[in-house]
């Protein structure tokens, strides 16, 4: 048993279940975390006659809060002291417990890129969807998302990120990075690659799909002639927006794309998750690699956020 503090002992008398808490008791029941921290316990220091390791899912909960909430690493450790809601979630109590600090944040998340254990994590979770039926694998809607980054060469180095480019969207141009996913119909990423932004759409198509659908849907960007062909042969249904060439579109056709469209819109889903509600507009580090491991983090807990009603155990309730 650990003893409360007198803060701990006032939150349980509260009378109202805040946001923050039901989305942290929510996203706890969902995530499986033997799964995921058997992956990560071959890696992990091991206890000694030092400075004793703290406990791999107590890491690992503060990284996830980190990915949700937008933190750096100091701003993480700050939010541990601030947040009654934050520190159960970690499993925290001040009286008796220590939080990490920022170094100790840092490690971990290197820890975690070292030994690409982010993309494992990605796929463990979309192997859980498999197990659960969760994910359909008739048909992949395969899109990109540009995420920015800073332009700006009044830094230490003078220059600006080198494994960022800039690229031309509509009439607006942006320096950064893209997202490239592939999701099935309902909008949860099956597969996740990573580019400069400049690099084009429909470069990385076949990277996207896992080779059990029946149809891909994609918009203009991925239009090509000798992928339609190719999805043909193999008895794929080519979903892919027609983009106009020498000749306008037929009214049939822009019908058609607009159909397609409606479909191929539940991908922006996921988009709208790690972007708007957990932040992830603009890179936090530097380079193409550390971005990457944090997009496979986010990718895999937004499935599991946007399938979390279905994943949630019956009768399952947040009180407070």
């Amino acid at each position: 048993m650990k003893q409360s503090t007198f803060a701990s002992l006032a939150w349980n008398g509260k009378g109202k279940v805040t946001r923050r808490e039901r989305f942290l008791a929510e996203m706890d029941a969902v995530i499986p975390w033997p799964r995921l921290l058997a992956l990560i316990e071959p890696h992990y220091p091991k206890a000694g006659n030092g400075t004793q390791p703290l406990p791999i899912e107590r890491m690992l909960r503060i990284y996830f809060m980190q990915n949700w909430f937008n933190l750096s690493d100091p701003a993480a450790e700050d939010s541990l002291y601030d947040s009654e809601s934050m520190r159960r979630f970690a499993g925290i109590e001040l009286a008796e417990d220590v939080i990490p600090d920022e170094s100790t944040i840092l490690r971990f998340r290197h820890l975690l890129e070292a030994h690409q254990l982010t993309e494992r994590i990605f796929t463990e979770i979309r192997a859980l969807l498999e197990e659960r039926r969760l994910l359909l694998k008739s048909g992949t809607i395969v899109d990109a998302t540009i995420i920015a980054a800073p332009p700006s060469t009044k830094n230490a180095d003078r220059a600006r990120d080198p494994e960022m480019r800039q690229a031309k969207k509509g009439k607006e141009w942006h320096f950064g990075m893209k997202a490239h996913v592939g999701t099935d119909r309902r909008g949860i990423v099956h597969s996740l690659t990573t580019t400069a932004a400049n690099v084009h759409d429909s470069t990385q198509i076949s990277k996207l799909l896992h080779g059990q659908e029946r149809e891909v849907f994609g918009d203009q960007a991925y239009w090509n002639e000798s992928h339609r062909k190719s999805a043909q042969a193999l008895g794929i249904r080519y979903r892919v927006n027609r983009r106009t060439s020498r000749r306008p579109l037929t009214e049939h056709q822009r019908t058609i794309n607009r159909l397609r469209s409606r479909a191929r819109a539940r991908c922006e889903h996921v988009f709208h998750v790690v972007k708007r509600l957990w932040g992830f507009n603009k890179v936090r580090y530097r380079g193409l690699a550390k971005n990457t491991a944090r997009l496979f983090t986010v990718f895999a807990l937004a499935n599991l956020y946007l399938l979390r009603r279905r994943l949630l155990p019956p009768q399952w309730t947040c009180l407070s």
